[in-house]
């Protein structure tokens, strides 16, 4: 009875180290197992999130092309307004539209990275695909958008180009108009003067002696030639003082007496003009010096 019985215990032992071996074998292939398992679900859980938050920054960048933005809402109430956009303007605007453009850019090639990024990791989930569906969708709505804002900004720079070449064929009419105008206001306002001796004023054909008798009691008279050497042009809304050097002179020509006055200054004298409209009524001034 005792060596059957060791041999049955034997076995017996055999048989439970066989067991727990197997047992063992199969806890720990489902140990690593469920460590497989949870270490796809932190990744998946890991992508997931990664998806969300490039969703979500994705959308905070087209959120920035929005009427309600301060850069893309003065634009658009420029382009309304139909301003005239001066050069700086229309740079600024461009490179406004040129940043938004860059935005959209940006977000289609993120986008395009999600979608491949779902597809190489097998990933099919509804929500997600919902989400980067509807931002394809509101990427296109603000490539459209800032389309438009370029086209409108294009037309408007056109209007400026026409406005800038007519403004600056008015302010070329008014320059000749008022170069014109200058010039009539000149010509009125200009006397042409002459001082000198009797025989300086002679010798400039400007004066001659008339009258008297047998060559006495002759008197010196301006004789009135436009072209006669020896004239200064004074323009009298500029200049009303004619200086004479000298201690006695006096106005040979017929300017009205009340139109001027002769008096002392320093060591000559100095015809002032007191009333230039009626002074230039006489286009010629001839002063006679001691």
């Amino acid at each position: 009875m005792r060596r059957p019985a060791v041999l049955a215990m034997v076995a017996a032992i055999v048989l439970l180290l066989a067991a727990t071996a197997v047992l063992f074998t199969r806890y720990q292939r489902v140990t690593a197992d469920y460590r497989s398992t949870k270490a796809a679900e932190e990744s998946v859980r890991t992508r997931y999130a990664e998806t969300i938050d490039a969703i979500a920054e994705i959308q905070d960048s087209l959120n920035a092309i929005s009427l309600g933005d301060t850069n893309v809402q003065l634009l658009t109430r420029e382009l309304k307004s139909e301003r005239a956009l001066s050069q700086p303007d229309g740079r600024e605007a461009l490179d406004r539209i040129a940043d938004l453009r860059a935005i959209v850019q940006r977000s289609k090639q993120r986008i395009r990275q999600l979608e491949s990024s779902l597809k190489a990791s097998g990933n099919r989930i509804a929500g997600l695909e919902r989400l980067v569906a509807g931002l394809k969708k509101s990427v296109a709505e603000k490539e459209e958008f800032v389309a438009q804002l370029s086209a409108r900004v294009d037309s408007l720079q056109t209007q400026v180009a026409g406005l800038v070449a007519e403004v600056q064929q008015n302010q070329d009419a008014l320059r000749v108009r008022d170069q014109s105008l200058e010039e009539k206001r000149r010509e009125l306002a200009t006397v042409y003067y002459a001082v000198g001796t009797k025989k300086d004023l002679a010798a400039a054909g400007l004066v001659v002696a008339r009258g008297g008798l047998l060559g006495l009691g002759k008197t010196l008279q301006p004789t009135g030639q436009a072209g006669a050497n020896g004239l200064t042009p004074l323009d009298t809304d500029q200049q009303t003082v004619i200086p004479i050097p000298s201690t006695k002179a006096r106005v040979l020509s017929a300017q009205p007496p009340s139109s001027y006055e002769l008096r002392p200054a320093g060591d000559g004298m100095e015809l002032r003009i007191l009333d230039p409209a009626a002074f230039r009524t006489v286009r010629q001034l001839v002063i006679l010096k001691a």
